[in-house]
């Protein structure tokens, strides 16, 4: 705990969404002010709630907050990053060059790339520059769920290693001038993260399997990348001697994923937060539960149970409305964390077992080893997207099929260009958009990655689309009708699968908005590993399931009638 009362000047919170690191920052930079500290608190998340934890709007400029003292917070809107990052690029060339070139350097700055460098562009002004130092006694960062908070953190070794090698002057994020005027706070940046005297990563994990796993990931990563100065916080232990079976099920749970942790987390310091009878939302809350980690014990509310009676039908009533049709395309959508390979594993397998052909697949890089609907079941094969792969396959195919016709010069330049950041990207849009092309003829069960990277791959059928005929001069037959098979329902169904929290609701909502940019509907709603249709009886766990009922009514009320219930059990809570 000494790492959280005493801390290096800069603390960053990591880890999967819907783990607590918003709540755990919060937390902490209050601790830090309530002891006379200057404290800057900056939320890198493109799906924040900061501002629903601290009770106070916060924007994306420095604010006050008015009830204590010393701390200032600030929301980094990657859109908004990434518009101030192509005026920056696009800006001095106004009036200087024709209208068409204008055009085309602001298509090239439109893809998923720009807005992360742009997002990373705003998180290294704060820690490039050095000005932050005058100002605050600490700077607390809000990262964002692990896969984007992985892609901030590279980016400046990626991005500065491309820029030394690059001599084209070209990128697939347009001029390199834009990146190399910002070359030294860069590098600046790069040190300060790697300083364990300035910096401390706290990798922030719920106690269960996936969860570790995923910090212990997050954990060899961030080493490999110099971030050595880590420590560990388990978020939401439970511990109980009720004899509710539930209560003793999930105490069992929770405490066989602590004693199986992975051997990486092993090594790190550890403190293990409880499991909260309520939102740790405002001031008060957050104090609160700053010092129940502290060991003080928690008053737990009491109140009626809801009518059971008013809850969503369960899934299986989707699922076999789904198995009507003999082929398709099912996707499971949502951050991490709310069960996706779990209804992805349970939906296949019913389809599976009602005759109909079936692939399931994710294309979740940080997908889990217990990816798979358990014994061998006919009419069932499983696969995955290998990011690795598919950019070494991707790679070579582009270098044996334009580089045929380049002389040695201009295949060097080709294969630098491949080693762009973007390239991975690209790779991985492909093999998703053909697997989204074999739903002629069977049924494609997509678990997808968790929102941001499930997000750029949305974008990249948009924006990629002009990145993959930059470098092969055609674009494939699965990338051209993959956005109108995405947007008919009969052939590509949305499953929003969100948790019976603020937090998870909040984000499916703004997922469902962002579909419905790119003219895509979400099919169903699925709130997953829920405790409202179980009799409980340990008081803390009653309290939980007693909350539940407002985000299962307000999801009920906001997304239609197309909403299922899919009750808490143990294997439920295996899965990511």
């Amino acid at each position: 705990m000494d790492f959280l009362i005493r801390p290096t000047r800069f603390l960053f919170f990591t880890g999967k969404g819907g783990v607590g690191k918003t709540s755990l920052s919060c937390a902490a930079a209050i601790s830090l002010a309530d002891n006379g500290n200057k404290v800057f608190l900056v939320c890198t998340d493109p799906a924040s709630n900061l501002s629903e934890v601290l009770g106070v709007q916060i924007g994306a400029s420095p604010a006050n907050h008015p009830e204590i003292p010393g701390l200032q917070a600030i929301n980094i809107d990657p859109e908004e990053a990434a518009e101030r990052y192509r005026e920056r690029i696009i800006g001095p060339y106004r009036g200087k060059l024709p209208e068409v070139a204008l055009t085309a350097m602001e298509e090239q700055l439109s893809g998923a790339c720009t807005m992360e460098i742009a997002a990373f562009d705003e998180f290294a002004a704060l820690l490039g520059t050095g000005k932050i130092l005058q100002d605050f006694d600490h700077v607390i960062f809000d990262t964002a769920p692990t896969g984007h908070t992985l892609r901030l953190l590279q980016l400046p070794s990626a991005w500065e290693g491309f820029i030394e090698q690059n001599t084209t002057g070209t990128s697939c994020l347009g001029p390199l001038a834009g990146l190399t005027l910002q070359h030294q706070i860069y590098k600046n940046t790069i040190a300060t993260l790697t300083d364990p005297g300035v910096t401390t990563v706290v990798l922030v994990c719920r106690p269960d399997a996936a969860s570790l796993d995923e910090a212990a990931r997050t954990s060899a990563e961030l080493s490999a990348l110099g971030m050595a100065n880590q420590k560990l916080v388990i978020n939401g232990v439970f511990s109980s001697s009720h004899k509710d079976p539930l209560a003793q099920a999930w105490h069992k749970r929770t405490h066989n994923a602590i004693a199986a942790l992975p051997e990486v987390l092993s090594r790190v310091d550890r403190i293990q937060a409880p499991l909260l009878p309520f939102l740790p939302l405002g001031a008060e809350k957050l104090r609160l539960f700053w010092q129940a980690m502290l060991g003080k014990a928690i008053k737990i509310p009491t109140g009626e149970y809801d009518d059971k009676s008013l809850l969503p039908p369960s899934p299986e009533a989707l699922f076999e409305e789904i198995a009507r049709q003999s082929r398709g395309v099912v996707m499971a959508m949502g951050k991490g964390g709310v069960g996706k390979t779990t209804i992805a594993s349970k939906l296949a397998k019913y389809l599976a077992l009602e005759g109909r052909t079936v692939l399931l697949a994710t294309t979740d890089p940080a997908a889990g080893s217990d990816f798979c609907p358990g014994k061998s079941i006919e009419n069932l094969t499983v696969t995955r997207i290998n990011p690795q792969e598919e950019t070494r396959k991707y790679s070579d195919k582009v270098m044996a099929e334009t580089g045929k016709y380049l002389d040695d010069q201009g295949r060097n330049l080709l294969a630098e260009d491949l080693r762009s950041p973007c390239t991975e990207e690209i790779a991985v849009f492909q093999a998703f958009a053909q697997l989204v092309d074999q739903g002629e003829e069977q049924f494609i069960v997509l678990d997808t990655a968790p929102t941001g990277h499930t997000l750029l791959l949305l974008d990249a059928a948009r924006a990629y689309h002009r990145e993959v005929e930059r470098t092969t001069q055609q674009l494939p037959e699965p990338v051209k009708k993959l956005l109108p098979r995405m947007r008919d329902p009969d052939y590509t169904k949305i499953l929003v699968i969100t948790l019976p929290e603020m937090t998870p609701v909040q984000e499916a909502k703004q997922l469902e908005k962002d579909l419905e940019r790119a003219s895509i509907s979400s099919y169903a709603w699925i709130i997953n590993q829920s405790l409202a249709p179980l009799n409980v009886t340990d008081p803390l766990l009653a309290a939980k399931r007693q909350d539940e009922f407002h985000y299962i009514s307000q999801v009920m009320k906001e997304c239609g009638e197309h909403v299922f219930l899919e009750t808490w059990h143990e294997m439920n809570s295996k899965n990511n």
